[in-house]
C-alpha cells in the first residue's frame, strides 16, 4: 500500500560510475567483435552487458483493467503488463546478444489485480493440486535472474509467498528479511552470476536484494514472531564487502525501496523506508541500483558515495510493467581483473510494442478465467454509486464501506465493548471506483476496494479521535476563507496521497481548510453530542493502518476490541449478496464536510 500514486516524476540525470559494478547473470560469451586482445600497441581488452529491470509489476500479466473488464488506459497513454516488457526483452536480447542482457525485478509480483487476488484466495496457489502462479509461468519464460522480495509478497501469508518461491526459477532475495529466531536471512540475499568472456576471465556478478522494513507493520499479523527486517543501508553495509570478497566484479542491488530517504510511518520503526539513495550514498563497492516500492518513474539518477567519491547510478521503472529499465555497463580487463568504465541507465516504454506471442499463449486461459470470476453478479444497486468525489465530499460509496466494516466488527464484539459507540475510518483509495444503478459484479465492488486488507476493531478515546482526524486533515491544501476551493490542488497536501487519508463514520464532524494543521476538525460529535475527550469509541479499522501504516496517531499503539483474517474486499461482496440489494439508505452516513471558517465549501 504505501506507495506514490500521483508523483510521477522523472529524473534525467545521467553519470558514468567507476568502483565496484552490477549486473545481472549471464552465461553465454558476447560477440568477439566486443572483445580486443591483450598486446602491447593494442586496445585493451574490453566487454559490454546490459541489465534490464522492472518493479511493482503487482500481476498485471496483459494490458487489461479487471475492475472495468477492458484495456487499461489513462491520461499518458501507458499500456501495463508483463506481456508487453517481454516484448521490450526480446527486442533487447536481440540487438545485444543473449549473453549481454540480464533481467532483475525490484519486487511486488503477486499482489495488485485480481488475477493476483484469484491465486491466492479463490484457487490459491498452496496445496498438493493447486495451480502454478501466472507471474512465475511468465517470469520463468522470460528468463528473470533474480527479484527482490517486496513488502506486498507478504500480504497473503508467508505460506503462499513460499509456494511462489517455489515456482519460480530464479531466486527471491532479501537480505534483510531475518528469521525471527535466528536472525539470519530468511530468504537467499544474494546471488553470483558468472557472464563468460572468451578467452579472459569470467565477470562475477553479485546482485544483492534488499526489501522494505516496512513490512513489520504492514504485514504485522503475517511476519510477527516469525520474520523481522533491518534496515537496508545496515544490511548492505555486511553484504556488498561479502561479494566483494567472494569476486564479484560488479555489484548490483536490487531495493524494495525509494530514493527519497522518506517514511510514511514516522517513527514508528527504527529504519528508513525509502533507503535505496542512502544506500548508495552510505556503502562504498555499488555500482548500480534498480529501485522500487514508490511506483514512481526515475529513468536515471546519481548519488556520489561519501567514502569513496564514485557515482552509482539508480534507476526506477514506472509500475505495472509501463515501463523497463535500461543498465548498460562498459568494463575494461586491466591486469586479469575486470573494470567498471561506464555505467548509464534509461527507461523504455512499453507502449510502444505489442504483447508477446509466447506469454499471450502461456496465460491466456488464466486470463479468462479470472475475466469470467470479477464478471460474476453478486446483487444488484438502486442508484449509481461514485467515487469520483470521494476525496472532498461526503459520499455514499464511502458509506457503503464504513457499513460493511462497522457491520463485521459488531458481530465479534465482547459484551463490555459492545456496549461502546462503534465508528469506522476508511480512505478513498480509487477515484474511478463506480458501483452502477442495477446490476452489481464482483469487480464493481473490488474497484472500490483494491488493497488486500483485513479488518481490526481498536479503542480510541475522543482526544485521541480527534488527534487521529486531524492528521488526517493534513491532507488539504489550506485554502483561507473567501478564495476559491480548487479540487485539482486541494488534495495530497504534504505528499499525503489519497489511500493515507482516512474519513471516519459514526461521527459528524467539519474540516476547516481555512485553518493551519493541526487546528482543524471542529464540531466533532456523536449522535448529536459533542464528543468528550475521555468518551472511548471501538474504531474499525483495516490492518494497514491499525499496525501504523501511514504514521496515524495513537491506533498502533490501542487496544484491540476485535481482528479478523478476512479481506474487507471479500467482506463487501459477501455484504452485497446477502442482502441481494445494495441500498444507501441502509448507510450511516458519515456527515462530515470541508469548511471554511465555517461555512461549507461544497
Amino acid at each position: 500500500m504505501p506507495v506514490n500514486p500521483l508523483n510521477r516524476r522523472e529524473f534525467m540525470q545521467k553519470s558514468a560510475v567507476t568502483g565496484a559494478a552490477v549486473a545481472v547473470a549471464g552465461t553465454v560469451a558476447a560477440p568477439p567483435a566486443q572483445a580486443a586482445d591483450r598486446h602491447p600497441g593494442k586496445k585493451p581488452r574490453t566487454w559490454s552487458f546490459s541489465i534490464l529491470g522492472t518493479t511493482d509489476l503487482h500481476s498485471h500479466v496483459f494490458d487489461w483493467d479487471y475492475y472495468t473488464d477492458a484495456a487499461y488506459t489513462d491520461s499518458k497513454g501507458n499500456s501495463v503488463g508483463v506481456a508487453r516488457v517481454a516484448t521490450l526483452v526480446k527486442q533487447q536480447r536481440a540487438a545485444k546478444g543473449e549473453d549481454h542482457v540480464l533481467l532483475v525485478d525490484a519486487g511486488d509480483i503477486i499482489q495488485g489485480t485480481s488475477l493476483a487476488y484469484y491465486y491466492a484466495r479463490v484457487d490459491p496457489i498452496t496445496g498438493p493440486d493447486a495451480p502454478k502462479h501466472p507471474m512465475a509461468i511468465a517470469m520463468n519464460a522470460m528468463r528473470y535472474d533474480a527479484a527482490a522480495l517486496g513488502n506486498h509478497e507478504f500480504n497473503y501469508g508467508i505460506d503462499v509467498l513460499r509456494r511462489f518461491e517455489k515456482q519460480c526459477r530464479f531466486p527471491l532475495l532479501g537480505a534483510n528479511a531475518l528469521d525471527a529466531k535466528t536472525l539470519r536471512p530468511a530468504f537467499a540475499p544474494y546471488t553470483v552470476k558468472r557472464i563468460r568472456v572468451p578467452g579472459a576471465p569470467d565477470i562475477k556478478v553479485g546482485i544483492l536484494g534488499l526489501t522494505n522494513p516496512g513490512i513489520a507493520l504492514w504485514d504485522k499479523d503475517n511476519v510477527s514472531g516469525k520474520m523481522e527486517f533491518t534496515g537496508l543501508v545496515e544490511q548492505a553495509k555486511k553484504y556488498v564487502p561479502r561479494l566483494r570478497a567472494l569476486g564479484c566484479d560488479v555489484v548490483f542491488l536490487t531495493d524494495h525501496s525509494g530514493l527519497d530517504g522518506s517514511s510514511s510511518y514516522g517513527s514508528e520503526l527504527p529504519y528508513v523506508e525509502n533507503a535505496s539513495n542512502l544506500v548508495a550514498e552510505q556503502v562504498p563497492g555499488i555500482d548500480a541500483i534498480l529501485v522500487g516500492h514508490t511506483h514512481t518513474e526515475v529513468s536515471s539518477y546519481t548519488v556520489t558515495n561519501t567514502e569513496t567519491g564514485k557515482d552509482v547510478i539508480l534507476s526506477e521503472p514506472y509500475c505495472y510493467g509501463m515501463r523497463l529499465t535500461v543498465f548498460d555497463f562498459e568494463l575494461e580487463l586491466a591486469h586479469g581483473q575486470w573494470k567498471v568504465t561506464g555505467t548509464k541507465a534509461q527507461t523504455l516504454n512499453s507502449n510502444t510494442v505489442e504483447e508477446d506471442e509466447e506469454i499471450t499463449e502461456l496465460l491466456k486461459a488464466d486470463h479468462d478465467l479470472v475475466v469470467k470470476y470479477v464478471n460474476t453478479p453478486v446483487g444488484t444497486c438502486t442508484e449509481d454509486l461514485s467515487a469520483a468525489e470521494a476525496c472532498w465530499k461526503d459520499v455514499p460509496v464511502m458509506d457503503f464501506i464504513h457499513e460493511v466494516q462497522m457491520a463485521a466488527v459488531a458481530t465479534g464484539l465482547s459484551t463490555a465493548d459492545a456496549a461502546l459507540p462503534l465508528i469506522s475510518v476508511a480512505a478513498p483509495f480509487s477515484r474511478t471506483a463506480d458501483i452502477p444503478k442495477g446490476d452489481v459484479t464482483i469487480r464493481d465492488v473490488a474497484g472500490l476496494y483494491i488493497y488486500d486488507n483485513t479488518l481490526y476493531g481498536k479503542k480510541l478515546t475522543g482526544a485521541q479521535l480527534k488527534d487521529y482526524l486531524e492528521y488526517a486533515a493534513k491532507y488539504y491544501a489550506k485554502v483561507p476563507s473567501g478564495t476559491t476551493v480548487d479540487t485539482s490542488t486541494l488534495t495530497n497536501a504534504n505528499s499525503f496521497w489519497d489511500y493515507m487519508y482516512d474519513t471516519a463514520a459514526g461521527v459528524s464532524y467539519d474540516i476547516d481548510i481555512a485553518q493551519a494543521e493541526g487546528s482543524r476538525i471542529k464540531n466533532l460529535a456523536y449522535k448529536g453530542t459533542s464528543v468528550t475527550d475521555d468518551q472511548v469509541f471501538v474504531v474499525a479499522v483495516n490492518n494497514y493502518r491499525a499496525n501504523g501504516g501511514s504514521g496515524y496517531p495513537h491506533i498502533a499503539a490501542a487496544d484491540i476490541a476485535y481482528s479478523s483474517t478476512n479481506e474487507i474486499r471479500q467482506l463487501m461482496i459477501d455484504y452485497v449478496t446477502a442482502k441481494g440489494s445494495l441500498d444507501p439508505a441502509d448507510f450511516a452516513a458519515t456527515n462530515w464536510k470541508l469548511t471554511q471558517d465555517g461555512t461549507a465549501v461544497f
